[in-house]
Parts: structure tokens; C-alpha cells; sequence
């Protein structure tokens, strides 16, 4: 039997009304829309958003151009101005110079980043780390979180030139994962690899060829998955200090596969044969 849905609280009716796309709130979008560490992470969105209350992040801002239409949006937004959110309405125009996509979805926000450490990463065991070396599609980049949450990783990083887990293209295509997940960016991929031989972790490289069967991985014990970037993939230096090599049969004339294909085929290829075990 199914039930009727609950009111909409109508919370947006009392709230500050923005009717100009000068406001600094609009650049401010803008500004966090170009990314940066030193930007706030921009939500678009009420999906993301409503993660993003789930995950407790600190929201400072939020923007509508009109009530949410279901209850658990309403509940969300209630929720961010008891905690202290500055919410306002703004008219379509104005959320549409707000909104990084086409067509903006009714609700864009500006969130703090949430605290990441390197070594957070590798603190769960056994460890089943994805580093994600110089993918430079924020696409990929969130994909690959979202899949690895998925497969039951314990972090990610994303390494060397990799796209910011944090920006909004990628967020967007976490669905949610980039905030949950202890995830953290690092430019110094060799630091990385370090880091996981001191803490025990053998490093396994996804290639394209010549590599062994995943098969062949211990994949019981504490693990980091490198998978490399769009077009050349790992270089040799990272390829060297990696523990093992593997590698995705596949048919001719194929040579390659998009890297968050490959990546979510092996994490959980490693996630089976840890349950099998």
C-alpha cells in the first residue's frame, strides 16, 4: 500500500529575496565554479545537497528560485537553517548565473571542504585504496569515487595532475561518494607510493599490456589499485615502484578502456575475491 507523501514545508517563504546577478553571492559562485583548494566546494543540486546535509558537511550558503516540491528537500533545507546556513531565494536568472550546468536544477550552494589527510586515506583496513594518477577528466575522477565507495574501497586519491575531487564537475559525478569516502588530493604521486610501503600496502598497477591476471593479486591483503590517465596511463617511474603489474584481457582490435571502466571492473574483480576468501 502506498502512502501519501508528507506536506512540503513551505520554509522558503520567509527568506531573503535576491533579485540581482550583481550580488556577490553570484561571483562568489563563479569564483568557487573555477575550482581551486582555496575555494569553497560548489553544490548543484538538491541530490548533492541533501548527501551533503547527510554527511554533515558545513554548508555556508544556499540559493533557491523556488520550494523544493518534496518533503525531504524541505526537511534539508529546514535542517541547513537551524544549523545556520545563510539561505536565500533568487529569481531563475539570477540561480542560473549561480549554476555551473545549462540548466540550473533549483538550488546552488557553497560548502566548506571537508577535512582530508593523506594518511586518513590508508587508516582503514585492510586497506583497498584507489589512487588515481594525472586523470585529468573530472568526469572520470568522480566516477571512479563513486564506483570505489561502491566496491567497498577505504580511500581514494587522486594524484600527480589529477582533476580536483572536490570540484563541482566531479562532485556531480560522485553522486554524493566525494563526501563520504576519505578521499584527498596529492600532487607528489611518489610520496603516495611511499607512504603505502611504509603502511604495509602493496601497490598494484592497472596496464593496458603485459601486466599478469588480476587473478594472481593477494587481494586479501592490504591493497592500493593505480590507475593512470586518459591516453597515456601510468608513466614508467610510477610503474617501477608498483608491486605488481595487471592487466584487463581484451579482443582485437581494442588496445585500451576508458580508465573509470577499467578502474570499477578491477576494484570489484579485488572486492569479489576478498568476499569469496
Amino acid at each position: 500500500m502506498r502512502h501519501p507523501a508528507a506536506p512540503c514545508l513551505p520554509v522558503s517563504r520567509a527568506l531573503p529575496f535576491l533579485t540581482s546577478r550583481r550580488h556577490p553571492l553570484v561571483q562568489a559562485c563563479r569564483d568557487a565554479r573555477a575550482g581551486g583548494v582555496d575555494q569553497p566546494l560548489l553544490l548543484d543540486g538538491w541530490h548533492l545537497l541533501m548527501e551533503a546535509v547527510q554527511a554533515d558537511l558545513a554548508i555556508d550558503t544556499v540559493a533557491i528560485d523556488r520550494e523544493p516540491g518534496e518533503a525531504a528537500a524541505d526537511t534539508a533545507l529546514a535542517t541547513l537553517i537551524d544549523r545556520g546556513a545563510h539561505v536565500v531565494r533568487v529569481t531563475a536568472d539570477v540561480l542560473q548565473s549561480m549554476s555551473p550546468v545549462r540548466t540550473a536544477s533549483g538550488v546552488v550552494a557553497l560548502a566548506r571542504r571537508p577535512a582530508s589527510s593523506l594518511a586518513r586515506v590508508f587508516d582503514a583496513g585492510p586497506a583497498l585504496v584507489l589512487i588515481a594518477v594525472d586523470v585529468q577528466d573530472p568526469g572520470n575522477i568522480g566516477a571512479l569515487v563513486r564506483t570505489a565507495e561502491a566496491a567497498g574501497a577505504t580511500g581514494v586519491v587522486a594524484a600527480g595532475t589529477s582533476a580536483d575531487p572536490f570540484g563541482w564537475k566531479a562532485l556531480r559525478a560522485s553522486m554524493g561518494s566525494a563526501l563520504r569516502l576519505p578521499l584527498t588530493r596529492a600532487t607528489a604521486t611518489m610520496d603516495v607510493l611511499s607512504l603505502a610501503r611504509d603502511r604495509g600496502v602493496q601497490t598494484v598497477a592497472l596496464v593496458p599490456r603485459t601486466g599478469t591476471a588480476i587473478e594472481s593479486v593477494d587481494a586479501g591483503a592490504p591493497l592500493a589499485l593505480l590507475v593512470g590517465g586518459e591516453g597515456p596511463g601510468l608513466d614508467a617511474a610510477v610503474m617501477a615502484q608498483a608491486d605488481v603489474a595487471v592487466t584487463w584481457p581484451m579482443a582485437a582490435p581494442v588496445e585500451s578502456l576508458n580508465v573509470a571502466v577499467a578502474g570499477a571492473l578491477a576494484l570489484y574483480a579485488i572486492a569479489s575475491a576478498r568476499r569469496r576468501s
